[in-house]
C-alpha cells in the first residue's frame, strides 16, 4: 500500500492555518469578577442586557458560567455587562489578568442569571422585547471564541451600534483556543438543530422583527439553520426574520451555493461583508485544500445571483492584523450596522434597501471606512 508523502511545506501551512484561522480570539477569563471596584454612574456609559442560549456546559468555575465543552441540553441565562465612559467605538476594553474589576475603564460583567427552562427564558424575553419595541438580534460568533468574549464582542456591537432591540448571543461550544480547529467545526455541526431551536423559540415571544448578525465559523451554523428551516417550509419564521448579515463568512463557496439554492433566494436582505484581505480565511482556505472561502471570495456577482447582497469591505481598514472583524472593530463600519439594523420600523420596501446597501458599497469603495 502506497502513502503520500506529507511535504514539510504542507504541514507549516497547515500548523499556520490552524493557529490563526477562523476568528482570533482574545484568551480566555473568568466572565464574572470577585473583586470590583466602585464606579460612579458618570463613569458608565451603557449597561446591557444580554440574553444566552447556548450548547456549552455549564462551567465548576461560577465566574466563567459557561465553558468550552458541549453540553447535551441547550441552556439559557441573561448577563447584565456595563460599559465605560472611556470607551472608545470598536474596541473591547478589558482587565488585565489578575487585576480587580473596574467598570470605570473596564467591560465588566455585574451578574447573570440562569433560566433552568425553556418558557421561563422565553417569558424573560418577551418581557424584554415588549419594553424594547419588539426587535431581536441574533449574534452567532465564530471560532476561537470563549463564552466571555462572545458576550463582551455582543455588548460592544450593541453598544456602539446603538441597537435598540433585545440582543441575543447564540454561543456554540467552541473551545476557545487556536488548536481547535476541527473540533470547533464540529461543535458548530452539533449546534445547527439547537440554532433552529433557538430561532423557532424568539419566533414565539412577541418579537415582531428578528435579525441575525453571524461572524466567521458562525457563519456556516447560520446558513446551515436556515437551510433546514427552509427544508421545514419556515425559512423566514412565519414572516419574522429580517436582515442576515454574514460577516467574513468561513464557508467554502460551492458549500454556501448549495446552501443558497435550497434556501432560495430571500424575500429580506442577506448581506455578505467580504474582505479581500482576511488573512485568517485565506489561511483557512489553505487549511480546506486552497479551496475560496465566500469572506474572501473575489467574484460578488457571482454571489449576487444567489439573491444576495455583497458589500466589498476591502477599502476598510480593520483593528487587528488579520482583517477579520472589520464589521465589529472599524467605528464607522459597526456604525453602519446599527443605522442598517435600525433604520427600519417593521420592514423596509425592497428599494430603501437597495439604496441603502448601495450606500455602503460607495463608502467603502470610497474608503470612508
Amino acid at each position: 500500500m502506497h502513502f503520500p508523502t506529507v511535504h514539510s511545506k504542507t504541514i507549516v501551512i497547515a500548523l499556520l492555518a490552524l493557529l490563526v484561522a477562523g476568528c482570533v480570539g482574545q484568551r480566555s477569563e473568568a466572565l464574572l469578577g470577585s473583586a470590583i471596584v466602585t464606579a460612579s454612574v458618570t463613569d458608565i456609559a451603557g449597561s446591557h442586557a444580554i440574553f444566552i442560549a447556548t450548547t456549552r456546559k455549564h462551567s465548576a468555575d461560577p465566574g466563567k458560567v459557561f465553558e468550552g465543552e458541549r453540553s447535551a441540553t441547550l441552556n439559557f441565562a441573561r448577563v447584565n455587562v456595563t460599559v465605560p465612559n472611556v470607551h472608545k467605538t470598536g474596541q473591547i476594553e478589558r482587565k488585565g489578568r489578575g487585576k480587580p474589576d473596574d467598570p470605570a475603564r473596564y467591560f465588566t460583567a455585574t451578574a447573570a442569571t440562569g433560566y433552568d427552562t425553556g418558557p421561563k427564558f422565553q417569558a424573560a424575553l418577551n418581557a424584554d422585547t415588549a419594553a424594547r419595541g419588539d426587535r431581536v438580534m441574533v449574534f452567532v460568533h465564530g471560532y476561537n471564541t470563549s463564552f466571555d468574549n462572545a458576550v463582551y464582542r455582543l455588548t460592544q456591537i450593541v453598544h456602539d451600534s446603538g441597537y435598540p432591540g433585545t440582543p441575543v448571543l447564540f454561543s456554540w461550544a467552541s473551545g476557545g483556543s487556536t488548536t481547535s480547529y476541527v473540533y470547533d467545526k464540529e461543535s458548530a455541526s452539533a449546534a445547527r438543530d439547537q440554532l433552529e431551536v433557538t430561532l423557532r423559540m424568539l419566533a414565539q415571544t412577541s418579537a415582531r422583527r428578528i435579525d441575525i448578525v453571524a461572524h466567521s465559523m458562525g457563519t456556516w451554523v447560520t446558513m446551515e439553520t436556515l437551510r433546514q428551516l427552509a427544508i421545514t417550509g419556515d425559512r423566514d419564521l412565519s414572516g419574522k426574520l429580517g436582515d442576515v448579515v454574514l460577516a467574513s463568512p468561513d464557508i467554502d463557496v460551492d458549500v454556501f451555493k448549495s446552501q443558497m439554492r435550497r434556501y432560495g433566494k430571500p424575500d429580506k436582505p442577506f448581506i455578505l461583508l467580504l474582505s479581500d484581505d482576511d488573512r485568517a480565511l485565506k489561511l483557512s482556505g489553505l487549511l480546506a485544500g486552497s479551496r475560496p472561502r465566500v469572506g474572501d471570495y473575489r467574484n460578488a456577482a457571482d454571489l449576487a445571483n444567489y439573491g444576495v447582497t455583497v458589500v466589498d469591505l476591502t477599502s476598510a481598514k480593520g483593528a487587528d492584523t488579520f482583517n477579520h472583524t472589520k464589521f465589529a472593530d472599524n467605528p464607522a463600519l459597526v456604525r453602519q450596522l446599527g443605522q442598517r439594523l435600525r433604520a427600519d420600523d417593521g420592514f423596509a420596501s425592497d428599494r430603501e434597501v437597495t439604496d441603502r446597501i448601495n450606500l455602503l458599497n460607495q463608502q467603502a469603495k470610497a474608503g470612508i471606512f
